[in-house]
């Protein structure tokens, strides 16, 4: 990790100081011991608070779409002549490059306004594991060495299996490594067990109808409509959210259960071939809510009934941008 944290500083710096970026969008340490936050670097003397560790989880993604869009809105009353673009620099895993490479499929901005300093990932420490993990107690302080992860609470300090507080996401990732990238800092990763993709959508899979709809409601039941999940996933850019609409009304402000439901199967069906399974609505829902199944459930059914994975290729559009003769269809005849 501190070899490529250091490549990464060093590509970082020469990046600002050539101009060839405006800002570099990366992580910083966090102001609690088990997270690290994103940071946006300008000048080139402020590279070394960029990190590269297991507490790096949120999609950068996001904000490399934000901070375009802000730009091109900024640009919006000044003459065209005198306009500029803004470049943005990012560090990117696997899963935050198949963002990347979603946000250009579907025009929001072109492959010269983004340089993607590529770094392998073996994973992410999910806060909600670890949490868990010491039985909801203060963390003061966390570190990984190896396979380990050394916890210190108030109770004392103890060791727990890295693999046991990993993202679930990441257990069986298998874009582990960026699949675009202008700059490769570190070795490619080992891959991940990718077998164990869809284990929990198998299981889901094989319930009933009735009780698939009672899993559903069960968790929608914790959501209270904060919309984080929303507001830190890469695929979510609409100037105007459904769910804020006026006309026509969605749903209500309140929260009823229907609407919080509707909210959520909406922005599901909005992620249909468009989830990357980066984790990050999970990482930041205060609520626990289970929204894996089900965009996996969706991610599982993208492939095998089009052979599509999110972000793969640039040249591989999405499903939903797409028309094949070969599609499926029997949906057409017998729905």
């Amino acid at each position: 990790m501190e070899n490529i944290e250091k490549q990464l500083r060093e590509e970082a710096k020469k990046l600002l100081a050539e101009k060839k970026v405006d800002v570099i969008v990366g992580y910083e340490e966090g102001t609690l011991p088990y997270q690290a936050a994103p940071c946006f670097i300008e000048d080139p003397d402020s590279v070394e608070k960029l990190v590269w560790n297991k507490f790096c989880s949120i999609n950068l993604a996001k904000y490399v779409h934000d901070i375009i869009f802000q730009h091109r809105e900024s640009q919006k009353r000044t003459k065209p002549e005198e306009r500029t673009r803004k470049i943005v620099g990012i560090v990117a895993r696997g899963c935050t490059t198949r963002s990347i490479v979603l946000h250009l499929q579907e025009k929001q901005y072109e492959r010269d306004e983004v340089v993607i300093i590529g770094v392998p990932c073996t994973g992410y420490i999910s806060k909600k594991k670890l949490a868990v993990s010491v039985e909801g107690k203060e963390v003061t302080g966390c570190s990984v060495s190896g396979d380990k992860v050394s916890v210190t609470t108030a109770d004392g300090s103890k060791d727990i299996p890295l693999a046991e507080v990993l993202a679930e996401n990441c257990l069986s990732c298998r874009f582990n490594n960026p699949v675009i990238s202008d700059i490769m800092v570190g070795d490619p990763a080992p891959g991940m067990d990718a077998d164990s993709e869809y284990k929990e959508v198998d299981k889901f899979e094989s319930l009933s109808e009735e009780e698939r709809w009672a899993y559903f409601t069960k968790e929608m039941d914790k959501c209270m409509r904060c919309y984080a999940c929303r507001n830190t996933c890469p695929s979510c850019y609409c100037k105007v959210c459904f769910i804020e609409q006026s006309q026509p009304k969605w749903v209500g402000a309140g929260v009823d259960e229907t609407d919080t439901q509707v909210f959520q199967f909406m922005r599901m069906f909005h992620m249909a071939g468009r989830c990357v399974d980066c984790g990050s609505c999970l990482e930041v829902c205060p609520m626990g809510v289970d929204l894996r199944t089900f965009l996996k459930k969706l991610d599982k059914d993208a492939y095998n009934l089009f052979e599509y994975r999110t972000g793969e290729a640039l040249d591989k559009m999405p499903i939903l941008g797409v028309h094949s003769m070969g599609d499926k269809e029997e949906f057409i005849f017998e729905p």
